[in-house]
């Protein structure tokens, strides 16, 4: 039998609230429109009440406007509010590294997300990527053992933040370099420098994302 780890991934709930997220920032899905339960539930293939969960997420971040009829509208993103949703993710990141070296936590997770993501790489293999790439963040947020936390980042989670103006393998393999400056210095417990790298990896993100807006 294969020795393979399962991924550990965000709850359904906050995976659907990325996936929105997501489209929302990136405008695939544009303002405006209508989102309901049932076919995003079947987009996304999943049942409704994840679904219904994900949208009072969107809802209390000013993304959607919840509606009659189970529905949804989209009020979109502006550069402000991506610079803010960005700023809060980059300072709780940092947190959780800090707090990951300061309670010397088992990294082991964290380095076999890295090594995984590096494997998908090779393999040109981007879905597996992006799943790695999630791991690699949420066990980051686990090791910092705050709970609450880890409950507000994953609520604020939006996947890959692709911009305009690189492919998705030049993206994963930029994220890649700068995960490995991550845990370099989480190995080494080294706060202000693991913080630091996580800060400077979040920020790059939002500026790649914000390629979309000029």
């Amino acid at each position: 039998m294969l020795n393979v780890k399962p991924v550990k991934l965000l709850p359904v709930r906050e995976q659907a609230a990325s996936s929105l997220r997501e489209a929302i920032i990136s405008q695939d899905i544009k303002q405006g429109e209508i989102l309901t339960l049932e076919t995003t539930a079947k987009a996304l293939g999943i049942s409704v009440t994840p679904v219904r969960e994900a949208f009072q997420i969107l809802a209390r971040d000013g993304l959607i406007e919840l509606a009659q009829n189970r529905a949804a509208v989209v009020l979109g993103m502006s550069i402000k509010n991506i610079r803010e949703h960005y700023e809060i993710r980059a300072a709780l990141e940092a947190e959780a590294c800090r707090l990951a070296c300061k309670n010397k936590a088992d990294l082991t997770e964290v380095e076999h997300c890295l090594n995984s993501a590096e494997n998908a790489l090779t393999n040109n293999n981007s879905t597996q990527y992006s799943d790695y790439n999630q791991s690699f963040h949420y066990n980051i947020w686990l090791a910092s053992g705050n709970s609450r936390l880890v409950n507000m980042l994953s609520e604020l989670w939006n996947g890959l933040s692709m911009g305009v103006k690189t492919t998705k393998s030049q993206y994963a393999n930029k994220s890649q370099a700068e995960h490995q400056k991550i845990f370099d210095e989480l190995k080494i417990y080294n706060v202000d420098g693991a913080a630091t790298a996580m800060y400077s990896h979040i920020i790059r993100s939002m500026n790649d994302m914000l390629t979309r807006y000029e």
